[in-house]
Formats: C-alpha cells, structure tokens, sequence
C-alpha cells in the first residue's frame, strides 16, 4: 500500500518510499508501472540526475507539452517549490513547496504545467534524480522560463513575492 498525499495543488503529490531495511542496509523500490495512485496512466522515459552546492536555486521553469516531473532526493535536502498562476484556474497564486531529504526517501511529484523550481536548503550539496514522462527534445525544449526572484510570483500565504 503507497503512502501517497496530494497537496493543494492538483497533481502534487509525494510518496513516501518503504523502505525494507536489514543487516546489509536497505532496499526500497522507486518507482512501480502498478502505482495506479500516484503515477496514473503515465510512465517513465526519461531519468535525469541533479547536484546543487548549498544555497543554489533552479527556478522558475514550466513545461507546456505534459511532461510531469517526480524528484527523489538521494542526498542532503531541497525545497522543491510549484506555482500556479493559469487564468481560470481554482488554485491560482497558489504555492505549494515541499522539503525533500535523502534521509527520508520520498517521491515529489510536479505536474510540468505550473512554474516549479528547486533550492539546496541543506548545509551540504544535494543529490536528485528526478524522473520525467517525456523526453528531452534538444532542438525544440519543452521549458518556459522566469527568474527565481520575479516579483509576480506572489506567495499567497504572506502576500509577497516567493522567497526561496
């Protein structure tokens, strides 16, 4: 049985990862094609890998042609942040951000479709994989993007521009 939560967002989700620990270590399954609850009908194409020193943002970006972003960070902690602000939409200027730590296996699902972003907020480097339904087209990229200080991101929980 997943641990799966959905956040305020629609589509963001985490898993939490079980892990099956014994004299060696551990062993934990990532990622199953029958995790219906968090994985829908789509699948894996792509796996990337991300090493970010303390303190570095990789934000905003945003996908228009479906691409679904699940992150598991392997090693020190990331605010992985979402955004929506698509006209119409029940959740707009909502923000939703979510702490990852390699301590603490954990899958952070992000629908591509809201501007997202990531920050190291660990005192060491972090370490991310993070898996993708599409694939990297290197002639046509699938990524809008607005920097991670843009005053019209505005966090509704305190009615300023998002702090990292």
């Amino acid at each position: 049985m997943l641990n799966v939560k959905e956040h305020e967002l629609p589509g963001v989700k985490t898993c939490d990862l079980k892990i099956n620990p014994d004299e060696r270590g551990f062993f934990s399954e990532v990622f199953r094609q029958d995790w219906k609850e968090l994985l829908g009908d789509e699948w894996i194409k792509q796996a990337n890998l991300s090493y970010s020193y303390p303190g570095i943002i990789r934000a905003w970006h945003r996908h228009r042609r479906g691409q679904i972003d699940s992150f598991l960070v392997l090693k020190g902690a990331m605010k992985i942040a979402a955004y929506d602000d698509k006209d119409g939409s029940p959740t707009k200027g909502k923000v939703v951000d979510i702490i990852g730590r390699g301590e603490k296996p954990q899958i952070i699902r992000i629908p591509g479709h809201y501007w997202h972003g990531t920050k190291t907020v660990s005192s060491e480097p972090s370490l991310t994989i993070y898996f993708v339904n599409n694939l990297y087209d290197y002639d046509d990229p699938d990524e809008d993007r607005r920097p991670h200080d843009d005053p019209d991101i505005i966090d509704y929980r305190t009615g300023k521009a998002y702090v990292w």
